[in-house]
């Protein structure tokens, strides 16, 4: 079978190469180019660039490296404008209405998996991988996903929008290997630039930055008040409701109040029209919990669940899974009730479901509700 594999210039999509090599693929490699950062300013906010080269062109770079080690055939393709087009517009879009985004999902479907796909068949490769963790099981002529087995480094979480078409041309090969054991293999091969590279972390193929620094070379600063949920009393200055998430303690410049026991500050609501950013004192505190939301954009991989259905979810990456009951709404949408209040349940963000540890697909998350009333 002839595979295109992503080399990302990381240790996980090299060993992944190498071990659809060794089972006996013909086996091309291609580096994609999704960010200009020189073109979006991207010196701004990014304290890992230097004037010698941007962490995109060294990546290519230990690409080469990594493809030469391996004898690989090594390509390079330009997805600068759809990234652009279709994820970091969609990105700038929710964070204006006051939502937090997780781009990572939606890079997956409309650049790894979408464009890169259909290169991936006009060089007349059969499949497609990278270095995800994750499973698929064929059954009856379908796809399922399933988590790989680190949970640790699982990503099903990211692959929830992908279509049922994207999955069945994708193959997996660390979804029975911990990471521990990719770094040995990795070793083993002398694959020295890139066998003890540090994990990337950040926005999808941006990196790791001052992410409010970043955001504000796109999105202007408008400070207004931060607000005591519980008093309506004024207690700090924000600089832009869209900088911050919900749960969020680090960053919001609030002191101790006089008279008031030290417990921490959390955002627990955003009001974008009014400019106004309202925090809880304490972890536990009442507003920071929702018992039930509604989830929109939905994407299933096979059959849509019915209603009354209990299922898993995580509302968000390396969370616990939650229980939920599922139910479709006449609009398309679907309405989630959860076992028990859960905290930090945040509108822009993914929900995906799970059935064990088959993931059923995906949703963004719209609105949060506690006691039916509308919380963010």
């Amino acid at each position: 079978m002839k595979v295109m594999v992503g080399l990302s210039g990381g240790v996980d999509s090299a060993v992944a190469a190498y071990l659809l090599k060794e089972a006996g693929h013909e086996v091309i490699c291609c580096f994609m180019r999704n960010w200009d950062a020189l073109a979006n300013n991207d010196y701004l906010g990014n304290p890992t660039i230097n004037d010698n080269m941007c962490p995109q062109e060294k990546d290519y770079q230990d690409a080469v490296e990594v493809a030469k080690k391996l004898e690989l055939p090594l390509l390079r393709v330009d997805y600068v404008k759809e990234y652009w087009d279709n994820v970091f517009t969609y990105f700038l879009n929710e964070y204006q209405k006051g939502r937090t985004p997780n781009p990572d999902i939606f890079c997956n479907k409309y650049i790894k998996f979408g464009p890169f796909l259909d290169y991936a068949r006009k060089q007349g490769c059969d499949m497609i991988a990278m270095g995800h963790y994750a499973k698929k099981i064929e059954k009856d002529g379908k796809s399922y996903l399933f988590k790989a087995k680190d949970t640790n480094k699982d990503q099903s979480y990211f692959l929830s929008q992908i279509s049922q078409d994207q999955l069945a041309s994708c193959l997996f090969p660390l979804g029975d290997i911990d990471k521990s054991e990719v770094r040995k293999i990795a070793h083993k091969l002398n694959l020295t630039s890139v066998q003890d590279k540090k994990d990337s972390t950040g926005v999808c193929f941006i990196g790791e930055r001052n992410f409010k620094e970043f955001l504000k070379n796109y999105l202007p600063a408008n400070k207004g008040k931060i607000v005591d949920i519980k008093t309506k009393k004024v207690i700090g200055e924000h600089e832009g409701v869209m900088y911050y998430t919900l749960g969020q303690r680090k960053g919001l410049g609030i002191g101790g109040i006089p008279g008031l026991p030290t417990q921490g500050w959390f955002v627990c609501k955003k009001d974008i029209k009014k400019n106004i950013l309202y925090v809880a004192s304490g972890k536990e505190d009442e507003h920071l919990f929702t018992d039930s939301c509604i989830i929109d954009t939905l994407n299933f991989y096979n059959e849509r669940p019915e209603n009354g259905t209990h299922l898993n979810v995580k509302f968000r990456y390396r969370q616990k899974d939650q229980g939920v009951t599922f139910y479709n709404l006449e609009d398309g949408r679907v309405k989630l009730i959860f076992d028990e209040p859960y905290k930090a349940v945040t509108p822009g963000q993914a929900c995906v479901f799970y059935d064990g540890d088959m993931c059923l697909g995906g949703g963004i998350i719209d609105s949060t509700y506690l006691k039916n009333k509308l919380i963010n």
